[in-house]
């Protein structure tokens, strides 16, 4: 029987004394961890220097327990083992993957325990080799990150113990030895656990010793035990018999023309060397298998300081008004001129049409009055009657019709005032006071926001605000700080956040900085990805660049932006349903 693998009942826990602080939580944290990868919650775990019987890691079906020696979590403090997060498992991944091999040991290897006690050892012995690609192929299809984790304990769990630098120890080459790497690493290989390149050097070797035919036979008998029931004894019983009779009589003689009188460890021992070797350096090139739950904390973690580095944004601009030095200036105000007040009045009714919505008609049906007579409900419930049954006929149908609530509109606008768009500043300057003025008057519930970017963020229109005058501004900056206009805006509507018809438009000829250009479009990217439109305007130009994502449209005149714009807001409030 493999040493990791105790199905003896009288089998006992081992005894370790002392161990240093830290292994009983370890334990504790092991254990809560095994359920999920054992598909059973009665595994008890120990971890600690020598809690293994001969082995890195041990299963005892008699008493439903786990050891796994704890020298192999060496450097690794187990006080700072946090193994419910899959991303600290990598510092002591051999160890992690021997627990998930004994995981699987417990969840697959119930024939074990219906063992007859006159079958022959050496066919049981046999079975339980087989065993070991067996239940990790088993796993794998249960669990497919496992394969992760089983990978990495290959070395521990499949040469745990065997010298392969020393002779005297080092698999030889021999029928015996040669079928046993062949079922360890050969089987593992048609499990999907290792790469046929991973372990080529091993097929070779094997194959020098037994020959292509027998090996074939072999291959052929691993892989009926990956169809055999976890629980079906008697067929892996027969399975250990084929294999012992495979490998046949005497099995311990080297080949004479692979006899190597050199007393140095023989192309097998040298060719599992090669195959490890592989092995390690694929699972330290690997990608860790992801946690759902640490996707999740760091989504969250991310959104959460996005959210913050927005709200400040916000209070710099609207609040403080930006830094005070800088050319990003406005130069005055002015009254609104008439056109401005009718542009307002025509896009604030536009607003509320395009806020008004259908209601919606639900159909009940009851068994009493008020509503419409169905006389197939009414003969039902009378012959419910007749028999004495309990009448659960609802022969009176109504039609409620309920009023959708109109959803809230957030619309933010940002200008950039380099000197290339200076025929714009006087359109969205109106632009900004128009909107402002017709959310006002609109019923529907409103919020817009205006800010110039250039070296620095300035405030032209403030959310939940009716401006009195039309602020003006000059072009004649020469930086875009687009990203953090884009969190003032963001900050102070919500433009990230669900639950209303969210618009960003960004008047720009897209000629920036590669730092701003990055930073705005990954916030871009962020928005769009949350639900929120985006509008981009931009001059006709040469040389203009849209950051990705942006519906763009391209202005040959710059006096018909508020139009523009307003027919974006009302189509963003009707698509709300």
């Amino acid at each position: 029987m493999t040493a990791h693998m105790i199905a003896d009942p009288a089998a006992t826990a081992s005894v370790v004394f002392p161990a240093a602080p830290g292994w009983d939580a370890l334990s504790a944290a092991l254990t809560a961890e095994v359920p999920a990868i054992a598909d059973r919650d009665d595994l008890l775990v120990t971890i600690a220097p020598g809690a293994e019987q001969g082995a890195p890691a041990c299963f005892l079906p008699a008493s439903a327990m786990i050891e796994v020696d704890g020298t192999h979590l060496h450097p690794v403090d187990p006080v700072t083992a946090t193994p419910h997060r899959i991303s600290d498992r990598k510092r002591y991944a051999p160890t992690w993957g021997a627990l998930t091999h004994e995981c699987a040991h417990s969840k697959h290897t119930r024939w074990l325990t219906a063992v007859p006690h006159d079958a022959d050892p050496g066919a049981v012995d046999a079975a339980l080799l087989l065993e070991e690609p067996r239940i990790e192929r088993a796993q794998i299809r249960r669990r497919p990150d496992d394969r992760h984790w089983l990978r990495a304990c290959v070395k521990t769990i499949v040469t745990g113990g065997m010298k392969l630098d020393d002779p005297a120890f080092a698999p030889k080459m021999t029928p015996r030895d040669a079928a046993h790497t062949a079922a360890l690493f050969l089987g593992r290989t048609d499990g999907g656990i290792l790469t046929r390149a991973e372990t080529a050097p091993v097929a070779r070797a094997v194959e020098d010793v037994l020959g292509a035919e027998k090996l074939g036979k072999l291959r052929a008998v691993w892989r009926k035990a990956f169809r055999t029931a976890d629980d079906d004894t008697a067929a892996m019983i027969e399975l250990g018999r084929q294999w012992c009779e495979i490998i046949g009589p005497d099995p311990d003689t080297t080949p004479p023309h692979l006899a190597d009188p050199s007393g140095t460890p023989s192309p097998l021992a040298d060719a599992i060397s090669k195959a490890l070797g592989k092995v390690t350096r694929a699972v330290a090139r690997a990608k860790l298998p992801e946690d759902p739950a640490e996707i999740a904390a760091r989504k969250k973690a991310a959104a959460d300081a996005a959210a913050k580095k927005a709200v400040d944004a916000a209070r710099t601009v609207f609040t403080v008004g930006g830094p005070r030095d800088g050319r990003t200036e406005t130069i005055d105000t002015r009254p609104p001129t008439t056109g401005e007040r009718t542009a307002a009045r025509v896009l604030g009714r536009a607003l509320t049409t395009a806020g008004v919505r259908d209601r919606v008609a639900t159909k009940t049906t009851s068994p009493i009055p008020p509503g419409r007579l169905r006389m197939r409900g009414a003969l039902a419930r009378e012959a419910q009657l007749a028999v004495g049954a309990m009448p659960t006929a609802e022969p009176f149908t109504r039609t409620t019709r309920t009023t959708v609530p109109t959803p809230p509109l957030r619309l933010g606008i940002a200008c950039d005032v380099s000197g290339s768009m200076g025929s714009f500043a006087k359109p969205v300057a109106s632009t900004a006071w128009i909107l402002a003025n017709a959310a006002a008057q609109s019923p529907v519930p409103a919020d817009t926001a205006t800010v110039i970017f250039g070296h620095h963020v300035r405030p032209i229109t403030h959310p939940g605000r009716a401006p009195a005058a039309v602020t003006d501004f000059a072009t004649r900056d020469n930086w875009e700080a687009i990203d953090t206009a884009i969190d003032a805006l963001d900050g102070a509507l919500g433009l990230s956040r669900p639950g209303a018809a969210r618009l960003l438009v960004i008047v720009s000829d897209g000629q920036f900085r590669d730092g701003p250009r990055q930073n705005g479009q990954r916030l871009l990217d962020r928005l769009r990805a949350t639900g929120c439109a985006v509008l981009w305007i931009a001059p006709d130009v040469p040389g203009r660049k849209p950051m990705t994502g942006a519906t763009v449209h391209v202005m040959t005149d710059p006096t018909t932006t508020a139009q523009a714009i307003g027919r974006a807001a009302t189509a963003a409030l009707r698509a709300t349903h």
